[in-house]
């Protein structure tokens, strides 16, 4: 089995790290750069399988790719929070409207301001998105180029600790944020396969979280003390328990999906169905 994974996904990139992991699956590891290149690249049969935010899945789908969900981790309240720096004057997220604001676009976070943004009465058309990878959106922030950044982790924790910016909305009081971890009919996949991938994602995940300093130190690999101690805060502050794909998982992609078609994000009405779930049986 080939397993893409990108450094946000850190249930895929701790499992490519992992003593023994997915060893029944004879497995080839495949490392890009992020989670938007997902579609493309099972697409492409570059891997086999993957793991994401909960909206590229939903992107993929609307292009007219077959989307098979296997997995979800826990939800992520504190994965994600939208900043805005100390000293500009914004107070409430109803003074983002006609606002810049950066973000990796097309990740969970378009979603998770398109809520927020919903809550003050207003949507994404209402703000100047700028899409952004994490650094250069902070340097940003920091330099007043632009008004707010929907920062996710690690960069979120690692941003606070400066005290230079300011929390308008955390995401888990708005979106369930969970990594999905999911594949494309055209991949073949058996059901056997995704429910060993599966279950297997969720036996790495105990392990994690049972030994969170074994987790960090893969994760900080050649890196300093100062990055080590970071990492363990992050892993401690996760539920790293994943699940089988349920109607629980696809009824949060749906009411997604029609949140970014209400915003204009998607062309389609989406429909996600049940038979994107294959396996759990």
């Amino acid at each position: 089995m080939r397993i893409g994974f990108h450094p946000n996904n850190l249930h895929l990139s701790l499992a490519s790290r992992w003593p023994g992991a997915f060893a029944d699956f004879d497995p080839e590891f495949v490392p890009y750069q992020e989670g938007r290149e997902t579609a493309a690249k099972l697409a492409a049969g570059t891997f086999d399988i993957g793991g994401t935010g909960s909206t590229p899945p939903i992107l993929a789908a609307a292009s007219g790719l077959s989307v098979i969900y296997v997995a979800g981790s826990s939800p992520r309240p504190a994965n994600g929070a939208i900043l805005v720096n100390r000293q500009s004057g914004i107070e409430t997220l109803a003074d983002l409207k006609g606002r810049s604001v950066a973000l990796v676009d097309g990740s969970f976070l378009t979603y998770f301001l398109a809520r927020s943004l919903e809550e003050a009465g207003f949507g994404l058309p209402d703000v100047h998105r700028h899409d952004l990878l994490p650094v250069p959106s902070r340097d940003a922030l920091r330099s007043g180029v632009i008004d707010a950044w929907v920062a996710m982790a690690p960069h979120l924790e690692q941003s606070l600790s400066s005290g230079e910016f300011r929390v308008l909305a955390h995401c888990g009081a708005t979106i369930p944020n969970r990594s999905t971890f999911w594949t494309i009919r055209e991949r073949g996949l058996s059901a056997d396969i995704i429910d060993g991938f599966a279950n297997e994602l969720a036996r790495i995940g105990n392990e994690i979280q049972s030994d969170p300093e074994k987790a960090a130190a893969l994760l900080s690999e050649n890196g300093t003390e100062v990055e080590r101690r970071a990492w363990t805060r992050v892993v401690n502050e996760r539920d790293w328990r994943v699940v089988p794909a349920s109607d629980v998982i696809l009824r949060e992609q749906q009411a997604e999906a029609d949140t970014l078609f209400r915003h204009g994000d998607l062309a389609i009405r989406l429909e996600i169905a049940t038979n994107t779930i294959v396996g759990n049986s």
